[in-house]
């Protein structure tokens, strides 16, 4: 019988940084842990506040407040905080073995992760993804590839072809933690070893997306991915050049379930005070989570509260901390699993099958009746004629970049996005961190003086 290789949780918490391998560091007094320190990083660094002004499902707020992407990143921060506080005091029973020190630290890495998940994100939500993947696909945009193909050679073009064609926001919060942008420092935001793979929940590359255009990161950050990888003792799948693949990394399964849990049931939740679904569908969605006693104690829980909107804001926070209590179950009963790569799925599938049903109940309900709704489908519609013609405005710059209106388009965009690298595929990608960093605000506000429709106070 042959031992299985796995990973190791000596090897998998590291402090290391990327960009700061040698782990030098000014003498000051610090109290913080490094992964605390990440924390601080990501909440005082510009990506993060611009996500206030990024879509998360519905518009913008008007009267009424929903989430955008800022308030989502520090809810789902939360509760993976929980998720990986949890998981380590089992974990602690389990290994006794292990330094406390070592797990004492998962809250600190899962909820930094968590922060950073969506900073790749463009704006409109996630029909920014597709507007800025269909433009390169099916839009004027095809007109770069042989271009990419002439200056890269067929091979590599193909593969950083892939990249673009398949834009994910996931692989792009990486690239804007890890790259080196102009005039920035090495290893870009020099995150931990830690909270970088955590935040990979697809570790291969757009070559093996297969059928869903979700990857972890481009082929121009694989190489900071595989360092930390091999540091961290990550297993592979795949090392053959171009297509990397890896397990995952066992904490990206709790920024998972954490973003899961969040957009799935505050969606629910918002989608109620904007009067799209009743008090009725809602609290029958959440009690779905509850069998028995405990359905008919907590449906009878406050029963002087009269407002619906305080009713389904204790039943969502009963829901949370049930599919958190559950997630943590899953992943110590199947942690053998986990750390040998042999998992598959997500933590919530490997709940109860009460917490699966109920969850699967509001994901259908969502998709048919919330993520359908008018007000939401107006947005992405908007999205995508922003993106196009900002995405036309701005390759055809680069592409001419001699052109009197193109220089005065370069000329606006701050020198860090690299649109005048040496190279097509450089300035390419320096048009994506562009575009793609931009809030909802600024990008239809730039989109209103390209065309003419409003200028700036003279």
């Amino acid at each position: 019988m042959t031992n299985t290789p796995k990973m190791d949780w000596n090897r998998l918490i590291s402090s290391k940084r990327l960009g700061q391998d040698s782990n030098s560091r000014h003498e000051v007094a610090e109290y913080r842990t490094e992964f605390q320190r990440d924390y601080d990083r990501l909440i005082f660094s510009s990506p993060f506040r611009r996500l206030q002004n990024k879509t998360q499902v519905f518009p913008l707020p008007g009267s009424i407040f929903v989430h955008n992407r800022l308030t989502h990143s520090l809810e789902v921060s939360s509760v993976g905080r929980s998720l990986g506080t949890d998981a380590a005091r089992e974990l602690l029973l389990r290994h006794p073995d292990l330094k406390p020190s070592t797990l004492d630290m998962l809250g600190a890495i899962v909820s930094s992760a968590c922060l950073a998940h969506d900073l790749g994100n463009p704006p409109f939500g996630h029909a920014g993804e597709r507007a800025i993947s269909s433009y390169f696909s099916e839009g004027k945009g095809a007109q770069i590839k042989p271009l990419i193909l002439q200056e890269c050679g067929e091979q590599l073009g193909e593969w950083l072809w892939s990249d673009i064609v398949n834009f994910d926001g996931n692989a792009n919060a990486f690239r804007l933690l890890t790259h080196q942008y102009e005039g920035r420092r090495a290893g870009g935001y020099a995150m931990t070893y830690s909270v970088l793979a955590s935040i990979v929940k697809y570790p291969y590359t757009s070559l093996l997306a297969e059928r869903k255009p979700k990857f972890g990161f481009f082929q121009s950050e694989t190489d900071d991915y595989v360092r930390i990888a091999r540091e961290l003792g990550i297993l592979p799948l795949r090392e053959d050049e171009g297509r990397i693949r890896y397990v995952r990394y066992p904490l990206a399964y709790f920024v998972e379930a954490a973003d899961d849990i969040c957009y799935e049931i505050m969606d629910i939740e918002d989608a109620h005070k904007l009067h799209i679904i009743t008090t009725e569908q809602t609290c029958e969605l959440f009690l779905g989570f509850f069998e028995g006693e405990r359905r008919q104690k907590i449906a009878q829980a406050h029963p002087n509260v009269t407002d619906p909107n305080e009713r389904v804001i204790y039943l969502r926070s009963c829901v949370i901390n049930q599919i958190e209590q559950e997630c943590v179950k899953a992943f110590i009963r199947h942690e053998e699993d986990i750390l040998s790569g042999q998992f598959s799925g997500s933590l919530i599938e490997h709940t109860d099958p009460t917490c699966v049903k109920a969850f699967k109940a509001c994901s259908d309900f969502a998709r048919q009746h919330i993520y359908k709704a008018r007000e939401v489908l107006d947005v992405e519609l908007a999205g995508y004629r922003i993106i196009h013609m900002l995405l036309d405005l701005m390759t055809n710059a680069v592409l001419e970049p001699d052109k009197a209106y193109s220089r005065q388009l370069i000329d606006r965009v701050p020198n860090q996005y690299q649109i005048k690298h040496p190279t097509l595929h450089g300035r390419i990608m320096g048009v994506l961190d562009y575009v793609s960093g931009m809030t909802d605000v600024y990008a239809l506000d730039l989109y209103r003086k390209i065309i003419g429709l409003s200028l700036p106070v003279v």
